[in-house]
């Protein structure tokens, strides 16, 4: 599929070359840091460097005080609290969180995660009657609960405060509930909105760390966690994010907690032989540096897979242990097992869903994809309906069986595109739903899904562009290949961590030609030994899934390249390449 190439406007030429000048770098990253406001050293050194100090106060959250104090009263009277949450990453990193960090200073608490196929997202009538049967008298919600109208009147009746705190958006109204944490809530005038729903969960431990005087290092310890949740959960990597995801990195790197460990022995990353543990900082704990690529491919994946396939109650053991390492070792070759299966499964429906799409006309000339099967794996179709976005990019949502009359979908967004505001205009035909900007939990009668299909083809068709429905690459700006050394990757590293609305920045460099041979390896992949312009210094380069440009770069042998710049390590030896997200002819 052609994609844009969306190359950003160029900035103040003046202001470029002053921040070169006073940071020593580069005009190429002056630009970058211009373009991202940043004008002076100032505003360049609290960029580089994230500072915990600059966390906002927990107590602009509306509702915080409340929640608190319900919170202190709990532990004043001995209540026991249940903590609750969804079975995804985000769900269980919070809970995770929440409980270890509620337990070091209070004793009667108790978790709680729904089961996917008997109670669906969310609070569940189950979870309350759970909490009920073991005499809790406060539950805390995580990630889930800003739309639970129902369950928590049923919690309300029966004699159980709820805390909800969540980072969905909301609908018209809100659940009574004792107390709603949430930034998105419309009355909450917090000065950040993206967080993740473990990051919600972090504003509320935080806000009474502060109110009892507990020690905050204990609770920033946990800051790789939350670091797991923002990767996962596809949230900004801006302003607070940024600084979770800064530190969150540094502790899995240097000091990784047990579970971390344990998951990462399953994966061919490797203690590091030579790291000093009583100098922490200087080396990475493993063989290779964690990134935000290694949480989203390798941990998020793990964790999410015991939810997916299985109950995510073994995830919240694992990560809640920090002693038990056969234990540890063991439920992490457990998730490993789940998160194998998870790819067979997914794999499988990926095909048939092509399948599906591929031998029905009217399906291939839509501007949205809405497909049903009645053994579709539970557990997998959101993933699959990712797979399914990337290929025909556009929106797409897929159904499976619930149980006789009901079904639940996973819905997927293309950049740029509100999949919540679009399904919430078909709300009328829904049982309920959930979810954000990207991404969202359906739940509808089977016999309303032909008509809720063609209302969201209209809803989809009146309100999104051409231009929306074609896959583009962001371009930070256009550089020469010369220009790519060490000092340069090094600065460009602190830009990081990489994500959402922070993106790895991708250059183009035009007219470039190649010297060492190309040639495809593995799955239709190009590899490129010396890229290089006229006489400048070569580089290595690898271009995923771009095998086809083959015969045509030997003809042309000229030909412009977007790519984003990467260190490749290979046998103990390091050397810079690009990774090639696209090949133009001009």
């Amino acid at each position: 599929m052609q994609k844009k190439w969306k190359i950003n406007e160029p900035v103040d030429n003046d202001k470029v070359k002053h921040l070169s000048q006073i940071l020593n770098v580069s005009e190429a990253i002056a630009s970058m840091l211009v373009r991202r406001n940043i004008f002076t050293f100032d505003q360049a050194k609290a960029f580089f460097r994230p500072n915990l100090n600059d966390l906002y106060n927990p107590f602009l959250l509306l509702d915080m005080d409340k929640a608190i104090n319900r919170i202190i009263f709990a532990f004043e009277n001995n209540q026991k609290i249940l903590i609750y949450g969804d079975y995804d990453v985000d769900g269980t990193t919070a809970v995770a969180v929440m409980y270890s960090c509620l337990s070091k200073y209070y004793n009667h608490i108790e978790f709680y995660i729904p089961d996917r196929y008997k109670e669906g997202y969310g609070i569940s009538i189950e979870g309350i009657d759970y909490a009920l049967k073991n005499e809790c008298k406060l539950m805390i919600t995580l990630d889930c609960g800003i739309n639970a109208f129902n369950q928590i009147n049923y919690a309300n009746t029966n004699g159980l405060d709820i805390i909800v705190t969540d980072h969905h958006n909301q609908s018209d109204t809100l659940p009574e509930a004792y107390a709603i944490v949430n930034p998105k809530r419309y009355d909450c005038k917090y000065p950040f909105k993206d967080l993740s729903g473990c990051g919600v969960g972090f504003k509320l431990l935080q806000a009474l760390y502060q109110k009892q005087g507990y020690d905050m290092n204990k609770l920033y310890s946990y800051l790789d966690l939350i670091a797991v949740s923002i990767t996962s959960d596809i949230v900004s990597v801006t302003d607070e994010n940024r600084i979770f995801m800064f530190y969150g990195l540094k502790l899995i790197n240097t000091q990784p907690r047990l579970a971390i460990r344990s998951i990462l022995k399953y994966t061919g990353i490797n203690p590091n032989i030579n790291f000093n543990p009583d100098n922490p900082g200087k080396e990475t704990y493993f063989d290779r540096e964690i990134n935000v690529t290694e949480i989203g491919f390798i941990i998020g994946p793990r964790i999410n897979a015991a939810g997916r396939i299985d109950n995510a109650g073994k995830v919240i053991e694992l990560l809640i242990n920090e002693i038990n390492i056969e234990e540890s070792e063991r439920i992490a070759g457990l998730l490993n097992d789940d998160n194998s299966d998870r790819k067979d499964i997914e794999k499988n429906i990926t095909a048939e869903t092509i399948d599906m799409i591929s031998e029905n006309d009217n399906l291939i000339n839509r501007k949205t994809t809405v497909l049903y099967n009645p053994g579709w794996h539970k557990g997998v179709i959101g993933i699959v309906a990712s797979r399914i976005q990337e290929t025909y990019y556009r929106p797409t949502i897929l159904f499976t069986s619930q149980d006789d009359q009901m079904l639940t979908g996973s819905a997927r967004s293309v950049k740029g595109f509100n999949i919540y505001d679009a399904i919430s205009k078909c709300s009328h035909l829904l049982v309920k739903f959930g979810g954000h900007h990207f991404a969202a939990g359906i739940t509808i009668k089977k016999n309303n899904l032909e008509s809720f299909s063609d209302l969201f083809e209209q809803v989809v068709s009146n309100s999104i562009s051409d231009e929306m429905l074609i896959p583009s690459v962001d371009i930070e700006s256009e550089i020469q290949l010369k220009d790519i050394n060490y000092k340069f990757y090094r600065i460009l590293k602190q830009f990081s961590p990489f994500g959402i609305d922070n993106p790895s920045p991708v250059f183009v460099s035009r007219n470039v030609s190649d010297k060492g041979f190309a040639r495809i390896v593995g799955n239709n992949h190009l590899k490129f030994d010396s890229l290089q312009k006229g006489n400048e210094s070569a580089i290595a380069s690898i271009a995923f899934n771009l095998g086809d440009h083959m015969n045509k770069i030997f003809r042309q042998n000229r030909f412009s390249i977007c790519y984003s710049v990467e260190e490749n390590v290979f046998n103990n030896q390091k050397k810079l390449q690009l990774l090639v997200k696209d090949i133009r002819f001009e």
